[in-house]
């Protein structure tokens, strides 16, 4: 079979490998030390920007109905905010002290966008689980971006300085010793650790922690019930004996409501080409598996804080039989917003960046992940999607109720996964030598996220006053 296109670009731009002893890449380490010192990684550098015209940038190019959908979200509270403010912080962290370590970032790495779902050997595992903005760059923007993400979320929750200082430091001191951890392990060893909650539950039973294994427990038996028979439930009925998607707007559009004036028949044949497409991505096994399922229906639905007005759309296949339902998200794909700072992806396909990195940061990815171009669209754009499961066995920390102790375990597990991930493209024995034994490194990062959580709060502030001076128009309770 020939070569596609984004696959020759890759080869042309491979090189050959160079392998390093683990001395000299601890002396990497070190020298990487020597010229941007682990203290320095407190400094925040004022810019001159302006936070809300960052956000229309981004908007420019998103669907128009909702935008403000996306603006009240991120008014609900600066952590919500914050959420959403990916590419202000990427503008920020771009004139800040760089390590010269690498690793293939998430490029929005806070603590929402951690959680547990099925692997493919059906246990729940706990990871990373948004790449949206996902390209290589300084292994410190993901720990600076995660760090100041527990900063804002205990203030949010009105929790004491303690409480916030602990747990920021808790995820600052994870990290470090996991990557110090995965350093002393074998490569093998390292791709293949993972962080199941089955172990965070026998964890937290044999340490006494009966409150905290109760609540692991309850969130376990409550993900394996989120499912696609869940979404069928929750999101079809029954048309003329056909399961159709309920349509919600603006939140839930069916793909009927949207091309009024396109013929049905014309809208599914489409629909079916760019689906086998998709199945092209896929290993052979999985395009198998996936041949079983006819379509039934697609509708757009707006899903998160960051991505509302990014076009994101539901797809409804059938198997064996009614009872027998597969949702799959459809989720675009755009530039990085790291991109403007570190360059542009080598993959031509932002759907592919967006596979390519989570395959490579994650312990366990999807089955159905993929990715798609789209060149005929009903605005006339041509748009880069990505395809994955849409709720599998799906479970995230309810932060709006979460208390100190479950702050800081959070922590905890967020740090190791952030750290192994990063041990799988980086060189995890530099990074190892760089952070060191002490917790200089964790310091100065702590220093940092709480002085870029009043930075955070000043430009909450910013989009509330644009709102009041109808600047833009955001729209609350969506």
């Amino acid at each position: 079979m020939a070569a596609t296109r984004e696959e020759r670009a890759e080869q042309a731009t491979e090189v050959k490998v160079k392998h390093f002893t683990a001395e000299e890449r601890v002396a990497k380490g070190k020298a990487a030390r020597a010229e941007v010192p682990r203290a320095s990684h407190s400094v925040l550098e004022p810019t001159d920007r302006d936070p809300v015209a960052l956000l229309e940038e981004q908007a420019a190019t998103r669907v128009p109905e909702l935008v403000p959908i996306r603006y009240g979200r991120m008014l609900v509270s600066p952590f919500t905010f914050y959420r959403g403010a990916a590419k202000i912080m990427a503008h920020d962290l771009a004139a800040v002290p760089r390590s010269g370590l690498g690793a293939q970032l998430c490029g929005d790495a806070h603590l929402s966008n951690f959680g547990g779902f099925a692997s493919a050997e059906r246990s729940l595992v706990f990871d990373l689980n948004d790449f949206d903005e996902a390209l290589p760059g300084p292994f410190e923007w993901d720990v600076k971006r995660l760090a100041t993400s527990f900063e804002i979320c205990a203030r949010d929750r009105g929790f004491d300085d303690d409480v916030r200082q602990s747990a920021v430091l808790t995820v600052m001191r994870s990290y470090r010793e996991a990557m110090r951890g995965f350093a002393a392990m074998g490569d093998l060893e390292v791709w293949y650790a993972r962080l199941d909650v089955a172990s965070i539950y026998e964890q937290l039973r044999q340490s006494a922690d009966k409150k905290q294994a109760k609540n692991v427990a309850r969130a376990e038996a409550k993900a394996r019930t989120k499912d696609s028979l869940k979404a069928l439930s929750r999101l079809t009925h029954e048309v003329d004996g056909e399961l159709r998607i309920v349509s919600d707007p603006p939140l839930v559009v069916p793909i009927d409501e949207l091309a009024e004036d396109m013929p049905v028949a014309e809208i599914r044949a489409e629909i079916t080409t760019l689906f086998r497409k998709y199945r092209s991505s896929l290993q052979h096994d999985r395009r198998k598996l996936l041949e079983g399922y006819r379509i039934v229906d697609l509708a757009r639905k707006v899903v998160g804080v960051g991505s509302v007005g990014t076009r994101a759309w539901i797809l409804l296949m059938l198997g064996r039989d009614d009872g027998d339902p597969l949702f799959l998200q459809v989720k675009e794909a755009e530039a990085s917003v790291l991109e403007a700072h570190l360059g542009r992806s080598k993959f031509k396909n932002h759907g592919q960046r967006v596979v390519e990195g989570q395959r490579l940061m994650q312990s366990a990815s999807d089955i159905f992940l993929g990715w798609i171009r789209a060149t005929r669209t009903f605005d006339g754009a041509t748009r880069d999607y990505y395809v994955r499961q849409l709720w599998d066995w799906k479970v995230s920390v309810d932060l709006d109720a979460v208390l100190p102790r479950g702050l800081v375990l959070y922590a905890e597990a967020c740090g190791w996964t952030l750290a192994r991930a990063h041990a799988r493209s980086g060189d995890r024995i530099a990074m190892g030598a760089y952070l060191g034994k002490g917790d200089t490194f964790d310091r100065a990062v702590a220093e940092f996220a709480a002085s870029y959580a009043d930075v955070n709060e000043r430009d909450y502030e910013a989009l509330a006053d644009a709102v009041r001076a109808g600047r833009i128009q955001a729209t609350e309770g969506l």
